[in-house]
């Protein structure tokens, strides 16, 4: 009963800890994660699937507010 009962415990922190976002910030929506935005995992050369803009390498994605953006700022 017990290793079910952490089973369950488990599952549901997972669960828990990978919504934080979508419960703490306000419309809590993942921005730019996307794989199509990556020109090496997108080597078709196809369209974001988040902006729409065709992928290029070291070109960002056409929306201002793309989460990935904002992180590589912090680092240049």
């Amino acid at each position: 009963m017990t290793t079910l009962l952490l089973g369950i415990g488990f599952i549901a922190l997972f669960f828990g800890l990978m919504s934080v976002r979508l419960l703490f910030i306000k419309n809590g929506e993942f921005k730019g994660t996307c794989a199509s935005q990556n020109p090496y995992l997108n080597k078709e050369g196809g369209t974001c699937g988040f902006c729409g803009k065709k992928v290029g390498e070291g070109e960002s994605c056409g929306n201002p507010d793309s989460e990935v953006d904002k992180v590589m700022a912090k680092y240049n």
